[in-house]
């Protein structure tokens, strides 16, 4: 898409930007961004963090939710702003992330997980060892927000198509880009 993107610096927080016309809010601080202006572009970028697109009616959002972001509400915060807007979420994709075969974790922070989006979050890697299961963290907000989950189910510690910073502490990141068309 041509003209100005709006990007974001993320955090791992659950603020939230609404682009109102093209290429606001470009490099504002925050997790996710959601717009009804067609043509404006929302990116976020992601190496293990969950990118999350949710789609509604004239509408669109695009989430970057690592732990602490699921946590904070990230999910739940960009649905409200949809639906603030007029276009609420209809229905939301999952695209690559860490998946707990690959994603030891804590006993504290998962806790904390698991007091927030219940017991399908805690499982084990590959080794064994305690994991979180963000994909199944996601999965629980959309389901308590009524909506629809498509997951690509890619690891992208596990893909070598993929960045990661925790499996091969790669620099790179993948980018979730949509926009409302004409």
């Amino acid at each position: 898409m041509a003209g100005p993107w709006s990007w974001l610096r993320q955090v791992h927080g659950a603020e939230v930007v609404v682009v109102r016309e093209p290429g606001q809010h470009a490099g504002a601080t925050a997790d996710a961004a959601v717009t009804s202006v067609p043509g404006a572009v929302l990116a976020v970028q992601i190496a293990d963090c969950a990118p999350i697109l949710l789609r509604g009616d004239g509408g669109v959002g695009v989430v970057h939710a690592g732990w602490r972001g699921l946590v904070a509400g990230v999910i739940e915060a960009a649905v409200a702003a949809m639906a603030d807007q007029g276009t609420p979420a209809t229905g939301a994709v999952l695209g690559p992330c860490i998946r707990p075969r690959c994603y030891e974790f804590g006993p504290a922070e998962l806790e904390l997980v698991a007091a927030a989006y219940g017991p399908s979050v805690r499982a084990t890697t590959a080794t064994g060892a305690p994991a979180l299961d963000l994909a199944a963290g996601v999965a629980e907000a959309c389901r308590r927000l009524g909506l629809a989950l498509l997951d690509d189910g890619t690891c992208t510690a596990c893909s070598p198509q993929h960045f990661s910073h925790r499996a091969r502490r790669d620099t790179g990141r993948q980018a979730l880009v949509a926009w409302v068309g004409p």
